[in-house]
């Protein structure tokens, strides 16, 4: 019995993947079945003092009555939740009635670098990439680190989905201070460079063949099947990318350790040291994207409270659930201070290290306990923007403002050269 000419056999899929890498499902190729390139963006600012991104973002929001101010303006009062931040006032911009229009609840939050839901990503030129991910394309090769993503695989909901690359692939976190401190400062033995150098042409080879393979068959099916297809070449290219990179620093000397490797205890103790080796990896240009997602593992029982972070978030408008959620709350704006306050101590060219990276702050969850996604806290640090104010639009209705805008603004800000980002309609800052 002769194989059907558009039935691929086992060898040639074999052959194709290298025995490692899973090409889509192709329903154009089964038996009896019926007969986006990314372009990398604009570098990011190449002067003696390079532009910079970090982005921090939280699971579950905060308390909207202890963040936003009740006058806009640069008189605003500081709320028990921006008190920490008042000494630096003139260095961020609180935002008001912005977000992106999804919905979800716990589930939408994905959506807070991105704009759009991933479900609602297909078709898009840049599908679902993440604010830092797009910025992070236009540095690539320039730093050992393109990205440097932060936070935690554990909790409720599962790990961190804060940063997502072009192909729709969720970019994993550096899970504690101690493989942070390794990645930045500890480099591998002199007997192991030759080995990851031959296990990188190893791999790229593969890469090569599945290419190669995936470009023939690509001729051969429906209009579908060469969506999932292409989905499938940007996932090889990424993969590529990070091959390439690796080649290039392989034998590139870290920066020397400022002091001894660290051990993980939890996210709330650890969370003043990690914002501490981000501050380091830009001073360093060992990267110039950062994120930090503090995720429904931040157990308040650190801070003498007794109830979980995700329990204390559906907190029934009870008083005492409430107190004690600001109390968390509260933390983490003071070591957000902390992080503003020491960017701002550090000389970067003739400015500060503040003065040249842009800081954003939020959630995508605007409410935990009503589960919904708008009406998000914002703020935005640094970067060279102006500042000092409290700005207040339409929550919904007329005029209300796309947080997509505010992210296109910064874009441009950090010098890439584009015009929308997300459901943009415009810049906002």
């Amino acid at each position: 019995m002769m194989t059907r000419p558009n039935t691929p056999t086992r060898r040639y899929f074999l052959r194709s993947i290298g025995a490692t890498l899973s090409l889509p499902a192709l329903h154009s190729l089964l038996p009896n079945a019926l007969g986006p390139s990314s372009a990398l963006g604009s570098t990011l600012s190449e002067t003696d003092s390079p532009a910079r991104l970090v982005a921090v973002g939280n699971l579950l929001g905060f308390q909207l009555s202890s963040f936003f101010p009740e006058t806009p303006g640069k008189d605003y009062e500081a709320t028990r939740l921006l008190r920490p931040l008042d000494p630096l006032r003139d260095q961020f911009t609180i935002y008001r009635g912005l977000d992106h229009g999804v919905k979800g609840g716990h589930f939408a939050v994905h959506s807070f670098l991105s704009g759009v839901l991933k479900m609602d990503a297909k078709g898009r030129a840049d599908g679902n990439i993440s604010l830092d991910q797009l910025a992070a394309e236009s540095v690539r090769g320039r730093t050992r680190f393109p990205s440097l993503a932060v936070g935690s695989e554990s909790g409720i909901h599962g790990g961190c989905q804060m940063c997502w690359t072009r192909s729709g692939t969720r970019v994993p976190p550096i899970p504690g201070p101690q493989e942070l401190f390794r990645r930045l400062f500890v480099d591998e033995p002199r007997s192991r460079i030759k080995e990851t150098r031959d296990l990188h042409s190893l791999q790229g080879s593969i890469l090569d063949a599945a290419l190669g393979d995936a470009r023939t068959l690509r001729r051969r099916i429906d209009r579908a099947d060469r969506e999932k297809l292409d989905e499938y070449f940007d996932s090889v290219r990424e993969v590529e990318q990070q091959l390439q990179l690796r080649r290039q620093w392989a034998e590139v000397a870290k920066p020397a350790a400022p002091f001894e490797e660290p051990r993980d205890s939890n996210m709330v103790e650890d969370l003043p040291l990690l914002y501490d080796l981000i501050a380091l990896a830009l001073q360093t240009d060992s990267t110039r994207i950062a994120t930090l997602e503090i995720g429904g593992d931040f157990e308040p029982k650190n801070l003498g409270i007794d109830k979980g972070y995700h329990t204390l978030s559906h907190h029934g408008m009870k008083q005492e659930s409430i107190d004690a959620l600001l109390v968390l709350e509260e933390y983490q704006m003071e070591q957000f201070a902390r992080f503003l306050a020491r960017l701002a101590e550090i000389e970067d060219g003739p400015g500060t290290l503040l003065d040249r990276t842009t800081v954003l702050f939020g959630s995508g969850m605007g409410n935990a306990n009503a589960h919904t996604n708008h009406d998000l806290p914002i703020l935005l640090a640094g970067g060279g923007f102006e500042h000092g104010s409290y700005k207040s639009t339409p929550v919904d209705g007329h005029g209300k403002i796309p947080l997509s805008n505010l992210y296109l603004s910064i874009l441009q800000r950090l010098g890439l050269e584009r015009d929308r980002f997300a459901d943009s309609t415009g810049t906002y800052a």
